[in-house]
């Protein structure tokens, strides 16, 4: 017998309309096979439309949660059709207990809470889903930590690390990693350096800007390719982006601030950002 998913069940549910119980006793029937399941339905009289295009999961929410010593967050989006179901308190635990899962290390965390997926399907009527998790483990010495803005429509992890445990522990530091979620929230970078910056992207960018300067001496061209880059990095990469706070200021230069405020080295690890039904 083929292991029926939840995800399967609520595939056929949106294809068909019919309900929870209906989908899985057709998908255990035929084995599993979708067309055949849709069939059986239909002979039952139970199929009442097509898949809609417009029924995608485009609302929802993002969570974050740590452990006890601050040492690891989970994070998790999770989406539904309607914003109306997303501010549910329904939602809103199974947002809660997804998100736990994803702090205790749970891999695969559709496949563990299977029957509580079921359960909030049935109980909003809509497409729910399990979007993307991250899971941060402080390594070495330094600071993890998160922010969810707007309300659980945009969430940011962030690891920075440095030379002393004094320095991890200091004001400073907690105010600088603090801000740098902040800036990761409203300035949505893509990468953390520009070595991280796939070279076809690169290039790709150096296209659009050739194109631009058609018919200018090459010398010309190549030095306007080289100031267009270096703008693009700005925009992209978090360590060259203008401070969110103070514009004049470079991420790298509060970075480097920071550093002498504390005696030490800073390093920004690692970030991610999640923006609601974005890539």
């Amino acid at each position: 017998m083929a292991d029926i998913t939840v995800a399967a069940i609520n595939d056929l549910r949106q294809r068909t309309n019919a309900g929870m119980m209906d989908c899985k006793k057709a998908l255990v029937e035929t084995n599993g096979d979708m067309d055949a399941a849709i069939k059986i339905l239909r002979e039952k009289g139970l199929t009442i439309q097509v898949k809609r295009a417009d029924k995608e999961s485009k609302e929802g929410i993002i969570k974050a949660l740590a452990s006890e010593d601050g040492k690891t967050i989970g994070m998790a989006e999770v989406n539904t059709e309607t914003d109306f179901v997303a501010k549910t308190d329904n939602f809103k635990k199974f947002v809660d207990t997804v998100t736990c899962k994803v702090l205790e290390g749970i891999e695969d965390v559709g496949a563990a809470l299977k029957d509580e997926m079921m359960t909030i399907i049935s109980q909003t009527g809509e497409n729910v889903k399990i979007r993307r998790t991250a899971r941060y483990v402080l390594t070495g010495c330094g600071q993890i930590a998160s922010y969810i803005h707007m309300g659980g429509k945009v969430g940011v992890l962030v690891e920075v690390g440095c030379g002393k445990t004094e320095t991890a522990a200091s004001e400073a530091f907690g105010e600088l990693v603090h801000d740098l979620t902040l800036q990761i929230a409203a300035a949505a970078p893509r990468w953390l350096i520009p070595e991280d910056v796939p070279a076809e992207v690169t290039e790709a960018e150096k296209d659009i800007y050739r194109n631009q300067v058609q018919g200018k001496p090459a010398n010309i061209v190549e030095s306007i390719l080289k100031g267009k880059i270096q703008k693009y990095y700005s925009d992209v990469c978090l360590v060259r982006q203008p401070f969110v706070k103070e514009p004049k200021q470079t991420v790298t230069d509060i970075v480097k601030a920071c550093e002498k405020a504390t005696g030490d080295v800073i390093t920004i690890k690692r970030f991610i950002r999640y923006q609601l039904g974005a890539n």
